[in-house]
């Protein structure tokens, strides 16, 4: 049997930035967090708060009636103040009550203090009109204090309606929102250092970078172990989490669920999800709609295409669910009646591609992004992306319109060495990529996980040395990359992010 053990707290430099900065600030400053369940929103603010814990009170509202919480707040507020009290019991009439008593005793204290209220979403369901309280407490006192108040909650449409947008009570007081990503690829080698580059991006494939799911791997096992421990008894524990994802947002998930399936098994147009998920066309156009609104789909257009094009494709975003839906929902039944081997015997066969189909693509734009900001490409494309239409596609395209300078890029990520008809097929499909106008420059990239032939690397200096050409368009080099490169360069530029250039703005 898998269980969740507390995982590595790695990453989130940027966030915990933030935070200091925000508690440093001469002003009152109020800290809007937010973002999907099991994103490490608690882990951040738990963390931040061992560096403070003196002056910073942390309570957490539970899914119970509103006078049981006002409750538990109206105690934990008394007794952070007067901690030789801690038997007292304390009931502020009313929440409005609450943060007012909060105001008058933080400023009474001498220096600054923080108040985090996490899961405020459990205060929102119970008592809405929590939100106007703030408010009035925000507007009347609390800003003027010398403070630092947080709220953090987990179901993001209720967070988006009733903090953030124009019709909520607390629109506009925010110091900051900050909406919590999951980690980015590099992050999984300081969570699991053991693991050799290879395993930590079929990790990523399979689970993303949800910290919580981090937790259902053991760093000491290897891949294969904790890969065949996952889908025949963690994944299954996890089989309600898509539901619980889309509910933030949706009620019924019945005929989504059908339209992520389809999604995950390769359908990326409208008429291949109606027809992979028998759906009528009118449903399958709203349903997706809503599923833009979560953010857990996303409808990609073709870079080098023109802005008004319909090649739109609709992909998962998130790898657990992608994950999930390809391979482990069709096999619940049988997870469930103790059969694995079909479902261990699909990975076997499709694992591989499922890889690099997606994230060996993703992690490959990933690095084209970082190399263009570091200078590491001949040029910094603007967006990062793909590019398909009848006649080609290209799996990494990075695009200057206004320099009208290209990246292109072909991923591989079979443990074979890459042979030299792959560049060179990279090469012809370039005028077939290309923007409908003027004339381009344009890079070449191989990302190639097993390395490359001989051929390959003469293939290369040759385009380097006699830069290839076409009727609109100009090769300007080859850059040959294979994972352990990747790997590398995108680690030490996560630990470091690029300093902005010291040339004065003028203004």
């Amino acid at each position: 049997m898998v269980t969740a053990t507390q995982p590595p707290f790695v990453g989130r430099q940027r966030e915990m930035a933030l935070l200091e900065d925000l508690w440093r600030s001469p002003q009152a400053a109020f800290l809007v967090l937010y973002g999907r369940r099991r994103v490490g929103k608690t882990r951040l603010l738990w963390e931040w708060t061992q560096r403070h814990a003196d002056d910073v009170l942390y309570w957490a509202a539970e899914p119970s009636s509103e006078s049981d919480q006002r409750r538990a707040f109206s105690q934990a507020i008394y007794r952070f103040f007067h901690p030789e009290a801690q038997g007292a019991e304390v009931l502020y009439p009313t929440w409005r009550a609450a943060f007012e008593a909060f105001a008058e005793m933080a400023a009474q204290r001498g220096r600054r203090v923080a108040l985090i209220i996490d899961e405020f979403t459990y205060l929102l369901e119970h008592g809405p009109s929590v939100a106007g309280a703030l408010q009035h407490a925000w507007d009347h006192t609390l800003s003027r204090g010398n403070l630092m108040l947080v709220i953090s909650g987990s179901h993001l449409g209720m967070v988006v309606r009733d903090v953030l947008s124009p019709q909520a009570p607390l629109y506009g007081r925010a110091t900051a929102a900050l909406r919590l990503q999951p980690l980015p690829y590099p992050a999984t080698r300081e969570a699991f250092p053991t693991y050799e580059a290879e395993a930590r991006v079929a990790l990523y494939a399979v689970v993303g970078g949800v910290p919580a799911y981090w937790a259902y791997w053991n760093p000491q096992r290897g891949f294969q172990e904790n890969l065949t421990a996952f889908v025949t008894h963690a994944a299954l524990s996890l089989s309600d989490e898509p539901r619980f994802l889309l509910q933030d947002y949706i009620r019924e998930t019945g005929n989504y669920y059908a339209i992520l399936s389809a999604i995950a098994r390769g359908a990326h147009t409208q008429a291949e999800i109606r027809r992979a998920s028998g759906l009528p066309s009118g449903h399958v156009s709203r349903y997706l709609e809503s599923l833009l609104e979560t953010g857990y789909v996303e409808r990609r257009r073709s870079l080098t295409a023109p802005p008004n094009s319909r090649l739109g494709r609709y992909h998962l975003t998130d790898p657990f669910l992608r994950f999930y839906f390809r391979f482990v929902s069709p096999y619940r039944g049988q997870i469930a009646a103790g059969v694995h081997e079909p479902l261990l015997s699909e990975l076997r066969r499709h694992l591989l591609d499922f890889i690099g189909t997606y994230t060996w693509e993703e992690i490959a734009r990933l690095w084209t992004l970082y190399a263009g900001a570091r200078g590491i490409l001949p040029f910094q494309p603007l967006q990062v992306g793909a590019a398909w239409n009848r006649q080609a596609q290209v799996d990494v395209v990075g695009i200057n319109p206004r320099e009208r300078t290209l990246i292109l890029g072909e991923c591989k990520w079979s443990p074979e060495p890459v042979e030299a008809h792959v560049l060179r097929r990279l090469v012809e499909r370039t005028e077939a990529i290309l923007p409908a106008e003027k004339y381009w420059r344009v890079h070449f990239v191989l990302f190639a996980r097993g390395g490359w032939t001989r051929g390959t690397e003469v293939l290369a200096r040759e385009l380097r040395a006699s830069p290839p050409q076409g009727a609109r368009w100009k090769g300007t080099g080859v850059s040959l990359l294979d994972l352990a490169t990747v790997d590398n360069q995108l680690w030490r530029w996560h630990q470091s992010p690029p300093e902005p250039m010291e040339e004065e703005i003028p203004f």
